[in-house]
């Protein structure tokens, strides 16, 4: 009986298991809303005033506090909208309120110890996690008043669920996942009258002692307590039940809680020893006081007695002043860190060497973290690999001049257009002049023999203000779209040389056979330079345009970003063509965040950034919506890519207009 029963407990956990491998599978596949997830993040970040928090998707949700990371759940998705909103921000209000602040992740490392060798871990695990999160909810509520629909809401959604399972899990006899269900049900019930369906005989004996055990989490104080009534229960359902819990709905992660030393992770750098001594200063300085006596006592209470350690630093008693806040405190200088500066930057002299002098030597320059995230924390592993155009050869030249008689109507109108609608460069007004309008200082009448009393005043300039930057996906998925593209990029070329207006056209791609996890190299192949752009034969380099691999498409906005703002130019433009999502090693998730983050960080320095989605079929609604949530309005579809240059004049009129 015992081996038929192991036998059918491994069948039920392969074939849960692969049930939820496919389930994974469909997670990865879909869309993430860029908005809402950046929403999360700055949720999250602002409720812990931790700016480098990190919020990511994941099966169950919980907070490691050790990658800094806040996981939301899978759970509420494929469900409306405004529901799946609402229960994400409920998640993260639980981490970053209550998790962060009011779990004590020692006491949880513990109890996982304790339960390693039990029957039933799974299941006290989980309802540790679920005490743990309702003791957590009343706080949050407390605290912030405004999350009230939020978690009703979310115990009107688990409720739904949870019924449903307890009805599943008791017709198939599985008791220990029908307990969890009933126990959320009763912990969680409006009405004191509701009751929990018969699972068995040995465990509706037990039922009344395990409601006033479990009950007992509105009035607990601490993650101790809620483990203690844990414990309690455990002591009785270890004897009853033979099989763990075959589900998972709250989860509490092996995390390394042994290397925490104090019980609070987040306050390791308080004093959690009282002061043995609760003397205070009477005559409190200021700070403000002249000193004249050059004094440097050394004695101290705690030091007054023998003891194995002479002049001890680290004390643990004194007397209290007033450095808590009263209104006492001496305001900080700039010269109070002027020593912790000079050591942090110092360098070693060429004269003399004083290496030899331990306290002396200066520490090893370390990359400032900001400038190796200056391109986006997800691409602090990408590498730029700059690559320039070659000599044309004699059948690019021929295909070149080809595509640039086909698109010479559309050239001379958007030539028109761009005449009309972009600024001209202003010349400064010219004084000091014999001729022209008569200056109203005319005092150098009576004092100079040969006074200029005339100017002229400030004119447009034949130039256009204005720069564009052309940047191409040079992704494999680019195959059948690279010849059709390279004709719209003709099109811009020749106009905007026309109107002698400098910009460069930049193929970008990440080289997949080389990508490492700590190395990506990103190629920017530069065909037409901004020094080369007005050049008269310049053109035939866009035929050097392929498809290759990856794109990394954030990573390569802020690069020609940076390049963009050393640019003089009054108007700044960045073109983005591409035919999908972005796709790189390690990006395939958070790519559309770090995108849509390079596309507002370029637009705050004044760079209008458009994306051009190429297609050759119709695009589906889902894919419009995330391209929509890197770039917003500032997006055309072309669904018919042999008709790309007909839409890009309007493309272009809209966004010279700014009538997006």
């Amino acid at each position: 009986m015992k081996e038929k029963k192991q036998l059918y407990e491994m069948l039920l956990k392969l074939y849960l298991s692969e049930v939820f491998a496919l389930r994974f599978i469909k997670f990865n596949d879909q869309q993430v809303d860029s908005f809402l997830f950046m929403e999360l993040s700055d949720l999250a970040k602002g409720l812990t005033k931790n700016g480098d928090l990190e919020v990511d998707y994941s099966v169950q949700s919980y907070l490691d506090p050790f990658e800094g990371k806040i996981y939301v759940s899978h759970f509420w998705d494929h469900r409306e909208k405004s529901e799946t909103e609402l229960a994400l921000k409920s998640d993260i209000y639980l981490r970053s309120i209550g998790n962060y602040y009011y779990t004590d992740f020692r006491e949880l490392g513990l109890f996982i110890e304790k339960v390693r060798k039990l029957n039933l871990g799974s299941f006290a695990k989980q309802l540790c996690m679920l005490l743990e999160d309702l003791r957590l909810e009343e706080i949050c509520k407390k605290e912030r008043p405004g999350t009230k629909s939020v978690f009703m809401l979310r115990k009107r959604l688990y409720r739904k669920h949870f019924q449903s399972q307890l009805i599943i899990h008791n017709e198939r006899s599985i008791l220990t996942d029908a307990l969890f269900n009933a126990i959320y049900l009763k912990l969680t019930a409006e009405s004191t009258i509701e009751q929990v369906p018969t699972l068995s005989e040995n465990l509706d004996r037990t039922l009344p002692y395990i409601e006033s055990q479990i009950f007992q989490v509105f009035e607990a104080g601490s993650t101790l307590q809620i483990i203690k009534i844990v414990e309690n229960v455990l002591d009785i359902l270890e004897e009853i039940l033979e099989i763990d819990m075959l589900n998972t709905y709250f989860y509490l992660a092996e995390l390394p809680y042994d290397t925490i030393k104090s019980p609070s992770l987040f306050d390791e750098l308080k004093r959690k020893s009282k002061l043995k001594n609760k003397d205070s200063i009477e005559d409190a300085k200021n700070g403000d006081e002249d000193v004249h006596i050059d004094k440097l006592p050394t004695w101290h209470s705690e030091t007054s007695k023998p003891t194995k350690s002479f002049l001890q630093f680290d004390l643990e008693q004194g007397t209290n002043t007033t450095l808590n806040g009263d209104g006492a405190v001496r305001e900080g200088e700039d010269a109070d860190q002027a020593l912790a500066m000079v050591q942090g930057t110092s360098r070693k002299a060429k004269k003399n060497d004083y290496s030899k002098l331990e306290a002396m030597e200066p520490k090893k320059e370390e990359k400032s973290s900001v400038g190796e995230l200056a391109y986006g924390k997800e691409n602090k592993y990408a590498v730029p690999v700059f690559k320039y155009s070659r000599q044309p050869l004699l059948s690019e030249s021929d295909q070149y001049k080809q595509e640039r008689n086909d698109i010479l109507l559309f050239q001379k109108k958007l030539k028109l257009m761009i005449q009309k609608t972009l600024e001209h460069k202003k010349t400064m007004p010219r004084s000091d002049l014999h001729i022209g309008r008569l200056n109203k200082k005319l005092l150098r009448l009576l004092t100079d023999n040969n006074p200029k009393l005339f100017y002229k005043k400030q004119e447009k300039s034949p130039d256009i203000d204005a720069v564009f930057t052309l940047l191409v996906d040079c992704s494999a998925s680019m195959f059948d779209k690279m010849d059709q593209t390279k004709i719209g990029i003709t099109l811009f070329h020749e106009t905007l040389k026309s109107v002698r207006v400098p910009h460069q056209i930049v193929g970008f791609w990440e080289d997949t056979n080389e990508a490492t996890k700590t190395r990506q190299p990103n190629h920017f192949h530069t065909v037409i330079s901004f020094e080369d752009s007005l050049q008269k034969h310049s053109g035939p380099e866009i035929m050097q345009l392929s498809p290759e691999e990856d794109n990394r498409d954030g990573y390569a906005i802020r690069h020609m970003t940076e390049q963009l703002s050393r640019r003089n130019e009054k108007q700044k433009f960045l073109l983005v063509f591409s035919d999908g999502e972005p796709a790189a090693t390690g990006y395939e998730r958070n790519g559309i965040i770090d995108t849509h983050e390079a596309v507002l960080a370029a637009r705050k320095l004044g760079i209008d950034v458009m994306n051009v989605f190429l297609s050759t079929t119709e695009v589906d609604e889902a894919t419009k919506k995330t391209i929509q949530n890197i770039y917003g309005k500032y997006s055309i579809f072309v669904e018919k890519i042999e008709e790309l240059p007909e839409q890009l004049y309007p493309l272009l009129k809209r966004l010279l207009l700014k009538t997006l």
